[in-house]
């Protein structure tokens, strides 16, 4: 039985609130007044019989039972979430053909998920799954040759594309476990183990390297690797580190024992996932794609990514909504 004043717009509230430490933001977040976040925490805290947030610091912090209790509402909203953007999702009946471009990062759980629950929606369309890195798929986006795409953003607006932001994919220090430690320090690390590079024909490849440049950091130039699995599969061995974000990190669960993400140990920067869509493709449809993924990511990735590296909270976030 779920307690009394336990409500949806509580859990939202509080997990808004957490996001960001500040009422007025929490407010902006959710579209309420900044009394009526005040409220609604209010009456979440007296339900449960226990203070989640620290009210006399700011930014306000968690408590320890707001911190246990924070990664229950994101399991509880995120399938709640879920429910809706399969309800919701969108009436494809109509289409005749749907060719979606998926970023590869995506390719073990959230793009099967996702063509699952447009599959249910398509009852007489041809429809055409591309997966591939980011460049590629921009590329095929440009030449006209997908509808609908999920890719790692370049930064500059397509000629026709429409773009609608998804998620906040923060960079990450990766490296073999235990070698931070064994090093000192991430300093040492970097300069005593070889740097693994992204090929920098990829979007991602190429953002490393031009925030490097920017804060004139030079590494050796030894391993360029083109396929993100591969990249993990090199520090798993201990082969050396690289710079890489949790989209990319998750996917390689099978070699977290084996390494580790830690901060930056320098200014931080982010890639902004994306969906694109033509401009004369019909609005409801990308959007109503742009809500299901937002979800599944919330669901697939963001959540177990904040409970295995908890320092994440707030910089892997899904945006647009």
């Amino acid at each position: 039985m779920v307690l009394k004043g336990v409500t949806l717009r509580g859990l939202e509230v509080f997990e808004a609130l957490a996001a960001s430490g500040s009422v007025a933001q929490a407010a902006e977040a959710t579209g309420l007044s900044q009394p009526a976040v005040s409220q609604q925490m209010r009456n979440l805290e007296a339900a449960l019989g226990a203070d989640l947030v620290d009210h006399g610091r700011r930014p306000m912090t968690l408590t320890p039972a707001g911190r246990t209790f924070l990664a229950r509402s994101r399991e509880v909203l995120a399938l709640l979430r879920q429910a809706q953007s399969e309800l919701t999702v969108m009436d494809l009946a109509h289409l005749s053909r749907l060719t979606l471009g998926m970023i590869d990062d995506f390719e073990n759980d959230l793009t099967p998920r996702l063509v699952t629950i447009l599959a249910e929606s398509m009852s007489r369309c041809h429809f055409k799954l591309v997966s591939a890195p980011s460049h590629e798929i921009s590329a095929a986006m440009k030449a006209r040759k997908l509808d609908i795409a999920v890719a790692a953003s370049g930064g500059q607006a397509l000629d026709g594309v429409l773009e609608f932001p998804l998620v906040r994919d923060p960079f990450m220090l990766v490296t073999p476990r235990g070698a931070l430690d064994r090093a000192g320090s991430a300093e040492a690390l970097m300069h005593g183990l070889p740097f693994l590079r992204h090929d920098r024909d990829q979007f991602i490849g190429r953002q490393v390297e031009a925030h490097l440049a920017r804060l004139k950091l030079s590494f050796a130039d030894r391993f360029e690797i083109g396929t993100h699995l591969s990249l993990m599969t090199l520090v798993a061995r201990g082969v050396g580190w690289t710079i890489t974000t949790p989209l990319g990190y998750m996917r390689a669960g099978r070699f977290h024992d084996e390494i580790e993400a830690h901060e930056l140990p320098f200014k931080p920067f982010s890639r902004t996932i994306s969906l694109f869509a033509g401009a004369d493709f019909a609005d409801e449809v990308p959007q109503g794609v742009a809500r299901s993924v937002r979800s599944l990511v919330q669901e697939l990735v963001i959540a177990p990514a904040l409970r295995q590296l908890p320092w994440l909270d707030g910089q892997l976030r899904v945006l647009g909504g």
